[in-house]
């Protein structure tokens, strides 16, 4: 045994010894995340496509169409007044601004005059428009962010928005209410009551949100600083909306290119400037409380008058006049079976939705359907914004960086 040990130790000792190799830094590893297109925190179906380095999104591609539902091509379709009710689905939330902004378009090639009434009711109604899809947008992304409460706080005001509605229209959600001509039905009787005592409590009830957010310290970290994508990017995009104003870009079609007497109307453009979630946050704050001071003004001088034109080819006549008048009838049956015809051409109009500018180009060619309607929607300019604006952030910050862009997929997947 000592001999064997004996010839080890002179066998080991002619290696040479081993030197140490200095240690060298990981490669970092990438991964790609789906994110979507059921999670819950995109509020519809949208993918994104993460591509992260630990924490850090390296990349963000969104991944749309998984709504698509054809209403572009459905238009041509319908009769011009039938198509009033796909309007209505494009963006669920503000479905009064697309029922607003397709009957101007089309009332421009019909080229016929909207009774002062019926303006000012469009106004007030797309107002509370805004105010319901600001109170939804701001309800479900404190829910994301972990403010459970503010989600029961708005959908109570929201739920007196709906049943103003209902009022107005008979109905909740798909209005319908804003026709070509002028308006679907008179206004109700006692509406002034309704909103009067609605929109004196409303400002009230924002002071209570601020109050839950403003000074809430997670609140404040979660949102200052957070999303950031720069004003040149979002105009390079087609990013509108809130986001340029909380950019510092004083733009609203409003207040730049008014329609439907909104220059007859006393209010401001709320603008910040840190360019992150919470100056998005401040600019739909300020603007509910501009559009509470709109409708005010709405209700206190709304016209006496007629609530639809005088187009007996284009407006359904007035049903007593149907009843008792062979010239209504005959129009009631003209219009109802077949619609009525509008000059050919091509007319753009463009408003201010909640989520930013939404634009309706419209082609006739002289019959009683359209020929093509062409929509450029907010939410999908907005969504084009989102690879730039989620990039070398952190996967925390993701949610409250996508809930601040405040799109809706119907409107982006039409």
């Amino acid at each position: 045994m000592s001999n064997i040990k004996q010839s080890f130790e002179d066998h080991t000792s002619t290696i040479p010894a081993v030197q140490e190799i200095p240690a060298t830094p990981a490669a970092p590893r990438r991964m790609t995340l789906n994110m979507g297109p059921q999670h819950p925190s995109t509020h519809g179906v949208l993918r994104i496509v993460l591509e992260l380095e630990g924490e850090t999104i390296v990349s963000a591609a969104p991944d749309i169409g998984f709504l698509h539902t054809g209403i572009e091509k459905e238009f041509e379709q319908k009769n011009w007044q039938q198509a009033v009710t796909l309007t209505d689905r494009v963006d669920y939330l503000a479905n009064l601004s697309n029922n607003l902004v397709y009957a101007l378009a089309v009332e421009k090639l019909l080229q016929i005059e909207i009774p002062a009434r019926a303006q000012w009711t469009r106004v007030m109604m797309t107002e509370f428009s805004r105010l319901n899809s600001h109170l939804v947008w701001l309800g479900t992304h404190a829910l994301d962010i972990g403010a459970m409460t503010m989600f029961f706080y708005c959908f109570r005001e929201r739920e007196d928005i709906l049943r103003i509605f209902e009022m107005f229209s008979g109905q909740r959600m798909m209005t319908s209410y804003i026709r070509i001509g002028g308006l679907a039905l008179e206004p109700p009787r006692g509406w002034q009551q309704v909103v009067g005592k609605f929109i004196k409590a409303f400002p009230s009830k924002v002071d209570e949100y601020e109050e839950l957010l403003n000074a809430n310290p997670i609140w404040m970290q979660r949102t200052q600083g957070v999303g950031y994508i720069s004003l040149e990017d979002m105009l390079d995009l087609g990013v509108t909306g809130p986001m340029l104003r909380g950019a510092g870009l004083n733009w609203d079609i409003r207040k730049s290119e008014p329609y439907s007497s909104y220059e007859k109307f006393d209010f401001k453009v709320p603008v910040e400037t840190s360019n992150d979630v919470w100056s998005r946050y401040r600019v739909r704050i300020q603007e509910m409380r501009e559009s509470a001071k709109i409708i005010t003004q709405a209700l206190e001088g709304m016209p006496e008058g007629a609530w639809q034109a005088d187009a007996p080819h284009v407006v359904l006549p007035e049903r007593e006049k149907m009843k008792t008048q062979m010239e209504s009838l005959i129009y009631h049956f003209k219009i109802v079976t077949e619609g009525f015809r509008v000059p050919a051409g091509e007319a753009y109009q463009c408003i201010e939705a909640p989520r930013g500018e939404i634009g309706y180009y419209v082609v006739s060619d002289g019959t009683s359907k359209p020929y093509r309607v062409h929509m450029r929607t907010p939410s999908f300019g907005n969504l084009q914004g989102l690879p730039t604006m989620l990039e070398n952030t952190m996967i925390a910050d993701s949610i409250a960086a996508l809930g601040s862009m405040d799109f809706v997929l119907g409107d982006t997947d039409r």
